[in-house]
C-alpha cells in the first residue's frame, strides 16, 4: 500500500442500523453487523488494511478489514457450529462466537509484523480456531481447566472413537504419541467421556478454500447416547438396564436428561425438563417430591449398572472433621457387583493443608493392589474445600477405566 494514502474515517458507519430489544436479533442482523456505508476505499489486497492498521496505529483500518472480511467469517463460524452439532436457529450465539473471533483477531493485530511477509489470516487463522474452540468448550456441560486440557480430551475421544481399539490400548497410544503418562492420558479421557458432548469429539474440519485447518471438530451430528446420560459407559449395558425401568422411571429420566433412549436423539440442554415439570407431568405435590422421585430412579438405574459390573461405587461417611488443622476422616464402602451388604467399610484421612489423603484401613471389597476405591474418593473429596465436605456421598464411576488409570 502506498505510504502516501491517508483515508477519512470520520464518515463510516454500519449500514446495520437496528435495535435489539429482548434478546431479539436476526441471523442476518448477527451477520452483517461489521458492513459499512459507504463502502471502505478499495485495495487490491484486504490485508493492505491490516499493514495501515498496524503502521498507523489506527483500528479504523482493521474495521475495513472486517467489512470485506464478514462473510467468510461468516462461513467459517456457521461451518463450525453445524459440525458442532448446533444447527438451532440462534442468532446470539452465532454474534458470541463471532466477536470472540474478532477479539482473537485483535489480539494477533498486538504482534502481527507485516515486514516479516506473512498474509495476517495466515498468522491468525490458527488463533481463530481456538477462539471457536474456546467457545465451545465454556458451553460444555463438562469442566474443563484450559483450552489445552479441552483439546487433549478432544483428542483422545477421537482416538478412541475411530480407532476399535480398548481404552486400555488407546490410553496407552495416545500417551506415546504425546509424551505424557498413562494415568494424565486416562485422565483426559474420562473428562471427555463424562462430558455431556451432543456430537462425537474431533474431526479435520475445511477452510474457505477447502485447505484443513487443523481444528478439532466434528462432522458428524451422530452420537452414542451412552455418552451422553452415563459418561461413555457401553450403550448395551445402559440400554440393558433402562429397559428393566418402568415407563415412569423412563418417562423422567429421558425428560431430565433430554434424551430419547430409543434413538439416541439430545435435544438442546435448555429444554430439559425442570423438577417442577416432572412434578406436573405426575401429579406430584411439591417439585421436592418430583425431584426425591427422580434420584431414587437414578439410584436404581446405578445399582443395575452396578450389578452388570459396568460401574462402581463409593460411598462415604464423614466422621471427623477439624477445621483449625484443616483435616478430615471418612469412611467409605466399596461397592461393586461382587460386594456383599455386611462388607466392613474402610477408612481415609485427609490433610487439606498439605492435599494429601492416607488410607487407614482398606475397604472389603476395595482392589487390594490398587486401591481404586480409596483412590477414586480421594480425588474426589481432595477438590473440595472444608466447607464444602458433604456428610455422606456417593461416587459412581466407570469401573475398568478406573482399573486402567491405577494400573489394575
Amino acid at each position: 500500500m502506498s505510504e502516501e494514502r491517508f483515508w477519512n474515517t470520520d464518515e463510516y458507519v454500519s449500514t446495520a442500523k437496528f435495535t435489539v430489544q429482548d434478546g431479539v436479533m436476526t441471523m442476518r442482523q448477527a451477520g452483517r453487523i461489521f458492513r459499512l456505508d459507504p463502502m471502505p476505499p478499495k485495495v487490491e489486497d484486504i490485508n493492505d488494511y491490516i499493514v495501515s492498521a498496524v503502521r498507523e496505529n489506527d483500528l479504523t483500518y482493521f474495521t475495513y478489514f472486517l467489512h470485506h472480511y464478514e462473510s467468510k467469517l461468516n462461513k467459517r463460524v456457521y461451518r463450525f457450529l453445524l459440525t458442532e452439532g448446533i444447527d438451532r436457529y440462534d442468532p446470539l450465539r452465532f454474534l458470541d462466537y463471532k466477536l470472540s473471533c474478532v477479539l482473537a483477531m485483535l489480539e494477533c493485530l498486538q504482534n502481527y509484523v507485516p515486514d516479516k511477509g506473512a498474509d495476517f489470516l495466515t498468522y491468525a487463522h490458527h488463533f481463530i480456531g481456538n477462539a471457536l474452540l474456546d467457545c465451545r468448550r465454556q458451553e460444555e456441560a463438562g469442566s474443563f481447566k484450559s483450552l489445552d486440557e479441552y483439546k487433549a480430551a478432544r483428542g483422545i475421544a477421537w482416538l478412541y472413537n475411530n480407532s476399535g481399539k480398548s481404552a486400555k490400548e488407546v490410553i496407552a497410544e495416545y500417551a506415546a504419541e504425546q509424551n505424557c503418562t498413562e494415568e494424565t492420558a486416562a485422565e483426559y479421557l474420562t473428562l471427555a467421556r463424562q462430558n455431556r458432548s451432543r456430537v462425537p469429539f474431533y474431526a479435520t474440519m475445511q477452510d474457505e478454500d477447502s485447505e484443513e485447518t487443523g481444528e478439532d471438530v466434528t462432522c458428524d451430528d451422530s452420537w452414542n447416547y451412552a455418552d451422553i446420560l452415563w459418561n461413555g459407559i457401553r450403550a448395551d449395558a445402559l440400554q440393558a438396564a433402562f429397559d428393566k425401568l418402568s415407563r415412569k422411571e423412563k418417562f423422567f429420566l429421558e425428560k431430565r436428561n433430554a434424551i430419547c433412549m430409543n434413538c439416541g436423539r439430545v435435544m438442546p440442554w435448555d429444554e430439559r425438563y425442570s423438577f417442577e415439570q416432572l412434578a406436573t407431568a405426575y401429579e406430584y405435590s411439591s417439585t421436592s417430591g418430583a425431584e426425591r422421585a427422580y434420584k431414587k430412579i437414578v439410584d436404581k438405574l446405578t445399582g443395575l449398572l452396578v450389578d452388570a459390573g459396568v460401574l462402581g461405587v463409593v460411598e462415604l461417611k464423614l466422621t471427623e472433621k477439624n477445621k483449625k488443622i484443616a483435616a478430615a476422616a471418612y469412611e467409605y464402602k466399596a461397592v461393586h457387583r461382587y460386594a456383599n451388604d455386611d462388607d466392613e467399610w474402610g477408612e481415609i484421612r485427609f490433610d487439606f493443608s498439605a492435599g494429601t489423603a492416607q488410607i487407614v484401613k482398606l475397604a472389603d471389597g476395595d482392589l487390594s493392589r490398587t486401591n481404586v476405591f480409596a483412590k477414586v474418593a480421594i480425588r474426589q473429596i481432595l477438590k473440595l474445600s472444608m466447607n464444602e465436605l458433604p456428610k455422606k456421598l456417593m461416587i459412581p464411576f466407570e469401573l475398568e477405566l478406573e482399573k486402567i488409570r491405577y494400573g489394575s
